[in-house]
């Protein structure tokens, strides 16, 4: 009977994808036919032409694909963090978007709970295992997996953004010495970021494309300070964006940030230093200093009970 019940399942799946697979039953939507012509202006027609390609391959991604879609949107609306994950992926220079993170972070969970069974299979070998000690293992091997893909993503983030830090004084000065030799705002910004191979170069090199589309330059600038979240960006950005609104001279201010920055980033290199030094004394405490006492002692202890 449960035989009969598979092939008749099988066999029902089998006549649909020949039905629609059928030309008459294929005929491509409105939507599919300006799709490709409309990539460059429409996310909704990017994914039109993503779904088409992932689900039209085959009978059976037509058939499963819709449902397996709803399925994932309502699982990554469980998770949550969309937002949060969105602004991660921007700072850390992704360029994945939040399903594409999140499916990825579900195939690792799954991986990590088939391995946390395969564990849990070469205890059994040794000795009796309960199944549900199997699950509990499987379960926590793949929300384990979970949390470090999401770690390892902030990670990633705090550390692009770090390295935006340490670039913003060498790109501050080139745009103060870029406005002090006349050039105007957008030269000056083209010029620096066309100059400059660092990740603040490369967020540069993106106002300058944001320009070139016809974004004035004050709305492409605040655009990348709301999406980085760097106080220090945020403030330069508020200057540029004054200076271009009212005129004022830009050179003197970009110095002053400039030297700013440096100098917040000599007292936060003193406080690393601090803290360092403090736990260098870990070692000293523990370690070498009753080593040195123990050589010190240990010779003449053995002298005195030797009778020497």
């Amino acid at each position: 009977m449960a035989w009969g019940v598979i092939d008749g399942v099988v066999l029902g799946l089998g006549l649909w994808a020949m039905l629609v697979a059928l030309p008459a039953l294929r005929r491509p939507r409105l939507e599919a036919r300006l799709a490709p012509y409309l990539l460059d202006v429409s996310a909704a027609a990017r994914e039109e032409v993503e779904r088409s390609s992932r689900n039209g391959a085959s009978a059976f991604g037509a058939l499963l694909g819709p449902a397996a879609a709803s399925a994932r949107t309502s699982l990554l609306r469980w998770i949550g963090g969309e937002q949060s994950v969105a602004a991660r992926l921007r700072q850390a220079g992704s360029a994945r978007t939040v399903d594409a993170f999140r499916a990825a972070q579900l195939a690792a969970s799954g991986l990590g709970g088939v391995l946390g069974l395969v564990v849990a299979g070469a205890l059994a070998a040794a000795r009796p295992v309960a199944p549900l000690a199997w699950v509990a293992l499987a379960f926590v091997v793949g929300l384990a997996t979970f949390a470090v893909c999401d770690l390892l993503l902030s990670r990633a983030a705090n550390r692009r953004l770090a390295r935006i830090v340490e670039e913003f004084p060498t790109v501050a000065e080139m745009l103060a010495l870029s406005l002090s030799a006349g050039e105007g705002s957008h030269d000056a910004i083209r010029r620096v970021a066309r100059a400059s191979s660092g990740e603040l170069g490369r967020e540069l090199r993106g106002v300058v494309a944001d320009v070139g589309l016809g974004v004035p330059l004050a709305d492409a600038l605040q655009r990348m300070a709301r999406s980085l979240r760097i106080p220090r960006l945020a403030l330069f950005v508020d200057a540029v964006v004054g200076a271009i609104e009212r005129g004022a001279p830009l050179a003197e201010v970009l110095r002053a940030q400039a030297g700013d920055a440096r100098s917040e980033r000599k007292r936060e290199l003193l406080e690393v230093a601090g803290r360092k030094e403090v736990l260098m004394l870990v070692p000293l405490i523990f370690g070498l200093l009753p080593l040195t006492v123990l050589i010190a002692v240990f010779p003449g202890v053995f002298i005195l009970r030797s009778g020497l």
